[in-house]
């Protein structure tokens, strides 16, 4: 038996090794192409880079590769994206929720459960669209951009195109805000003197896309609001676990009530996320160790996003019309004016 058995797994081993090695390739180079400076000051980070790159190549010279390939980006863009799902709960801590105060968690509460109801409502009822595309849009604009969007796939059965549009509706509206919300700070400062830099640093981590993007915009107004943008940033990212579980239960339960049920997969790696980030809340592991999964996770999502970036084709894109994009042009213009409104009331209410 352990004859047959190791040249099955080498045989295996060996089917997914160009895919996997095309998407690190991928992965490697926008990595750095991120820490170029004129890219930085863009705010593109290395997983939209990673897409980007990974759509061009899938559009041109991918599909003759594709035969060879197909198995490793599979693998990449659903086991590696998991498992990056689960590492990312290294870059959080209880602690940092303190830090931002009950103020910080509301906000950021009901700005998640605002935005995503409404583009369920937008997308479905007003729009037309499909209940995936406008939960993937809405997951996307509500917590975490590209990442959220990738962690939400699994638990509602997405397909790539669907998640290719998600991620480019927080791509393109998220890449404005970075010049949008420096260039609302001084006009903010002019109508309500009494908000900090602090206070507008919360408003830009609970309202804007990616973490990325969050940094870009925090750093163009100011170290004060840079620090408080990124700290409720990152309490947003640690919504998505329990925002995964909530949403797989319901779709279970609608599911369920259906003529025709069909079975949901239990997004496992949500709750292994929320294990690691309580783990990494105890600070047992060096800060060195820390680094080097946390750079390991980097590789691993970029490696997602590359490898979906490859199965997109630009003709599911055009198919998809403009209605995606209306859809995220509308949740862009509620975070900033309702996510604006809502950091108002909370702060003059627990003032």
């Amino acid at each position: 038996m352990t004859t047959h058995t190791l040249p099955l797994i080498s045989h295996h081993a060996t089917r997914l090794l160009p895919g996997l090695a095309l998407a690190a390739v991928i992965a490697l180079f926008s990595q750095w192409l991120s820490q170029q400076p004129a890219v930085a000051a863009l705010g593109l980070g290395a997983l939209t880079l990673a897409i980007v790159s990974g759509m061009l190549l899938g559009n041109t010279a991918y599909p003759a590769l594709e035969t060879h390939c197909s198995p490793g980006v599979l693998r990449a863009k659903q086991t590696l994206l998991r498992l990056g799902i689960i590492l990312y709960g290294f870059r959080l801590t209880l602690q940092q929720i303190a830090n931002v105060g009950l103020s910080g968690v509301l906000i950021d509460l009901l700005t998640l459960s605002s935005t995503f109801l409404l583009a369920c409502w937008l997308g479905c009822r007003l729009l037309k669209l499909d209940r995936q595309t406008s939960w993937l849009i809405g997951a996307g604009s509500s917590i975490c951009g590209a990442a959220a969007v990738l962690a939400t796939e699994p638990v509602v059965k997405a397909d790539g195109a669907k998640v290719a549009v998600a991620i480019a509706t927080v791509v393109i509206f998220g890449t404005l805000a970075i010049f949008l919300y420096p260039a609302l700070w001084p006009l903010v400062q002019h109508l309500w003197p009494a908000v900090s830099a602090t206070d507008y640093g919360l408003f830009t981590g609970s309202t804007l896309h990616e973490v990325a993007q969050v940094v870009a915009a925090g750093h163009a107004i100011g170290p004060e609001a840079e620090n408080a943008a990124v700290i409720a940033k990152m309490l947003r990212v640690m919504m998505l676990a329990p925002f995964l579980l909530l949403l797989g239960a319901w779709i279970r339960r609608s599911a369920a009530a259906s003529a025709t049920p069909t079975p949901i997969a239990f997004p496992w790696f949500a709750l292994l996320f929320i294990g690691v980030a309580l783990f990494n809340s105890l600070q047992l592991l060096p800060a060195s160790l820390i680094h080097a999964l946390t750079q390991l996770d980097n590789l691993l999502l970029a490696m997602a996003m590359a490898a979906l970036g490859l199965t997109t084709r630009l003709r599911d894109l055009k198919r998809a019309g403009l209605r995606p994009l209306a859809l995220g042009l509308l949740l862009f213009c509620w975070l900033v004016l309702g996510g604006g409104a809502i950091n108002l009331l909370v702060h003059h209410l627990m003032a």
